[in-house]
C-alpha cells in the first residue's frame, strides 16, 4: 500500500495571508504564501527600498539548557561558543563525520540558556542530534516574523523602541503590546532587519501592528530566495548538504580560529585536510550573459567542453539587473573573471565567474 502524505501544517498566521492575498503553497510541508499580488519583483524592491515582512514560523525554534552548553555543542559544529557574549547570535552549522553540512543554523547566547534556529526541513533531524548531548532540549511553539529592509529599525522601534539600539547579529527579550517576544536584528536576505518569535496567541495581533506602517509590506518565498541568492547566502539543500564542505561553499569565516587549527568536531579531518591544501571545488558566482537564467542543475563546462561543475542556485537578479546564478566549479577554474559555458537546454551559452555577493550586504554593525 503506498504511504498517505500528511496535510502540511499551517502557521498561526496562514489566515492573515489568505486575507492579504498570498498564494499558499506547500514549502517543507508548510503552507506558506510564496508571493502576494503584487509579485515577487514588486516584493524583492520593496525590501532593498523601504521593508518587508516574512512568515518564517515553519522554522525550528529550540532551547538548549544544562551545564557546559557551549563545549557539548561544539562537540557537533565546526565554530566556537564559549566565549559567544550574552546576548550575541552566531551562524554556524552542523557537519558529518564526512566533513559534509548537515544543516546550518543560528545559535544565540540567552544568558543561562542557548536559543537555536534551524531550517523547516530539517527540524526533526536537528532535534533528535542534538538530543544526543547530555542537555535538555526543548523545541519552542512559537511564531517567527521576519522583518528585513532598510526601514526595519524605524519599523519595528515604532513598537518596540530599545530594538533600535541591537546591532547586526544582537538578541534580547522585548516587549510587544504587552508579550513578551525575542527579537534578534538578523535575516536572511542581506538587508538590515530582525527576527522577531512571538507567542502564537497574539502573533496576528503583532504582525497586524506592524503592517500598520506605511513602509511595511508582507512578501512571501519568492522574494526571499531571490533576495538571498543575490546577496550570496547559501540555501540548505541547495547550495550546501550532507556531500559539501564548509571550505568548498567559502563558510570558513563561521569557524573561529581555534576551531579550524584543532578541530574536535565532526568530519575535521577532512575539513582541516581541505584548509591546508585548498578543496577540489569551489562555490562561486556565475553571470550569465544575456538574459536568460541558469537554474539549478544546469552544468558548467570550461572552454574544452569540460564538465568542470554544476549551478545551485539562479534565478533573475531585479536589483542586480539581469540573471544570477551560485554554483560549484573546480578550483582552478574559480578565479574572478573565468569564462565558462553553461549548457542549457542542449546549448552552450557563456558566463563568467564573478566574485559574490551579486549585491552589496546591508547590515548595521
Amino acid at each position: 500500500m503506498s504511504k498517505i502524505a500528511s496535510e502540511p501544517r499551517k502557521t498561526p498566521l496562514f489566515d492573515l495571508h489568505v486575507e492579504l492575498g498570498g498564494k499558499m503553497v506547500d514549502f517543507a510541508g508548510w503552507m506558506m504564501p510564496v508571493n502576494y499580488a503584487a509579485g515577487v519583483a514588486a516584493e524583492h524592491k520593496q525590501v532593498r527600498e523601504k521593508a518587508a515582512l516574512f512568515d518564517v514560523s515553519h522554522m525550528g525554534q529550540v532551547v538548549l539548557r544544562g551545564d557546559d552548553i557551549a563545549a557539548k555543542l561544539e562537540t557537533l559544529c565546526p565554530s566556537s561558543f564559549g566565549k559567544l557574549p550574552v546576548g550575541k547570535s552566531r551562524y554556524t552549522f552542523f557537519t558529518n563525520p564526512a566533513g559534509g553540512i548537515m544543516d546550518d543554523l543560528i545559535v544565540t547566547n540567552a544568558h543561562d540558556h542557548f536559543v537555536l534556529v534551524v531550517n523547516a526541513s530539517m527540524r526533526e533531524q536537528d532535534v533528535a542530534h542534538l538530543r544526543t548531548l547530555d542537555l535538555e532540549v526543548i523545541e519552542v511553539d512559537r511564531s517567527l516574523i521576519a522583518i528585513q529592509g532598510p526601514a526595519s529599525e524605524a519599523i519595528v522601534s515604532s513598537v518596540a523602541p530599545a530594538a533600535a539600539d541591537l546591532k547586526f547579529m544582537e538578541a534580547g527579550l522585548f516587549d510587544l503590546l504587552g508579550a513578551e517576544c525575542r527579537i534578534a536584528r538578523l535575516g536572511y536576505t542581506g538587508e538590515d532587519g530582525y527576527e522577531i518569535s512571538l507567542p502564537n496567541e497574539r502573533a496576528v495581533e503583532i504582525t497586524r501592528k506592524f503592517l500598520e506602517h506605511p513602509d511595511l509590506e508582507p512578501a512571501g518565498l519568492g522574494a526571499r530566495d531571490s533576495l538571498r541568492l543575490e546577496a550570496g547566502l547559501c540555501l540548505y539543500g541547495n547550495d550546501i548538504d550532507n556531500d559539501t564542505s564548509p571550505v568548498e561553499a567559502n563558510l570558513v569565516w563561521a569557524m573561529q580560529k581555534a576551531r579550524r587549527e584543532n578541530g574536535g568536531f565532526p568530519g575535521a579531518e577532512r575539513i582541516l585536510n581541505e584548509l591546508a591544501n585548498g578543496p577540489q571545488r569551489r562555490l562561486v558566482g556565475i553571470k550569465p550573459e544575456g538574459r536568460a537564467p541558469a537554474r539549478r542543475g544546469v552544468e558548467v563546462a570550461d572552454s574544452d567542453g569540460n564538465i568542470i561543475g554544476s549551478i545551485t542556485s539562479g534565478g533573475f537578479g531585479p536589483t542586480y539587473g539581469g540573471p544570477v546564478s551560485m554554483g560549484y566549479v573546480a578550483t582552478e577554474h574559480a578565479a574572478e573573471g573565468t569564462a565558462v559555458n553553461l549548457l542549457i537546454r542542449g546549448k552552450s551559452m557563456p558566463a563568467t565567474v564573478i566574485k559574490l555577493p551579486f549585491v552589496a550586504q546591508n547590515y548595521k554593525r
